[in-house]
């Protein structure tokens, strides 16, 4: 497969995910409003800006690793962490399981770890690129638990 088109195939996942989740996300239900949240919970704004830079940073970086010898193995993992990226907002928003969408989250996070490991030997500008989803995926799990304790 050629440079282009694996680096057009690993954008269209976090494109996908983005959609996915856009459409599944109800920041504005009377659900979600009524949720008691921790004090560090980030202004809503947050939200749609970090997730359009790390997916920004989720396209280039797998790009980089598929089209530089990362192979089957980290494709598949990348397409793992599409899966469960994109499940999260359905989980918590349409179903109302805060305590399974942060369990879904920290599978998420173990998996956005996975994509690090694997990422490292074949680039390290792809590795770092990634680092903040995982970062992100992290607090993610962490505010969710505080969430799901607090209802």
């Amino acid at each position: 497969m050629s440079s282009r088109r694996t680096r057009l195939l690993a954008a269209a996942g976090p494109l996908a995910a983005a959609v996915v989740g856009g459409l599944s996300t109800d920041p504005d239900s009377s659900w979600f409003r009524s949720l008691d949240k921790p004090a560090w919970y980030p202004p809503p704004q947050t939200f749609g800006v970090v997730w359009t830079g790390l997916y920004a940073g989720m396209a280039w970086a797998s790009g980089e690793v598929l089209a530089h010898g990362g192979g089957a193995s980290f494709g598949r993992a990348y397409a793992a962490n599409l899966v469960l990226n994109a499940g999260w907002p359905p989980i918590f928003f349409r179903a109302h399981r805060p305590w399974l969408a942060a369990a879904e989250c920290a599978v998420l996070t173990a998996s956005t770890v996975d994509l690090l490991r694997r990422a490292r030997p074949v680039s390290g500008q792809a590795h770092a690129v990634l680092a903040p989803y995982a970062a992100w995926t992290a607090f993610a799990t962490a505010l969710n638990v505080a969430i799901a304790r607090r209802n």
